[in-house]
């Protein structure tokens, strides 16, 4: 009988934990969509637009490499929507050279535009906005050769190294394109 009664009131303890656990996942379930349904649907509208707005890029890079990571937020922060493909170091250094970008002139990643144009490594985006809104005669695209620190993905802190944003032509010369000296100014 005492087994059956201390059985009994287990079951009761059982029922009344459970209970408790069902009543908490319900006011988090409720909690959950009402945050949803008053979300900024302003926002979210928006987004959608602006992304059906965006200039695609095709990215280029290797799966582990942050800094890519980091620079194609940058980018999609600016009105550009990246289409990222992995590639293994061989595959990426072929793609690069397939289009046009020489050993020296190489960084870790190569985005390609809609037109074909080449935008090799850490380039401020609005630097891509304006090369596309008026493509140089005779150029292919625009390279930041190299990591500099302080580019765009690139950021350490307060430090920066001033560099160049240098014109691909299409006969394999350079010419620089545009100076970044402050990381203020690569951020429009």
């Amino acid at each position: 009988m005492q087994y059956i009664a201390k059985y009994c009131q287990g079951v009761d303890i059982k029922r009344n934990i459970l209970s408790r656990l069902l009543l908490r996942a319900s006011a988090l379930t409720a909690l959950c969509l009402s945050l949803l349904a008053c979300g900024p649907q302003a926002e979210q509208g928006a987004s959608a637009a602006s992304l059906a707005d965006a200039t695609v890029l095709d990215v280029y890079k290797s799966p582990t490499c942050g800094c890519c990571g980091a620079w194609i937020e940058h980018a999609e922060a600016r009105g550009f929507q990246a289409i990222v493909h992995d590639l293994d170091n061989d595959a990426l250094t072929r793609e690069k050279l397939q289009r046009g970008i020489t050993l020296r002139h190489q960084s870790c990643h190569t985005s390609v535009a809609e037109d074909g144009s080449v935008f090799e490594g850490h380039i401020p985006a609005h630097l891509i906005h304006q090369y596309l809104a008026d493509k140089p005669a005779d150029s292919i695209g625009l390279t930041v050769p190299g990591m500099p620190i302080g580019s765009p993905g690139m950021e350490v802190g307060d430090r920066m190294d001033p560099y160049d944003v240098l014109l691909l032509k299409a006969d394999g010369s350079t010419e620089v394109y545009a100076r970044v000296t402050d990381q203020q100014s690569q951020y429009q």
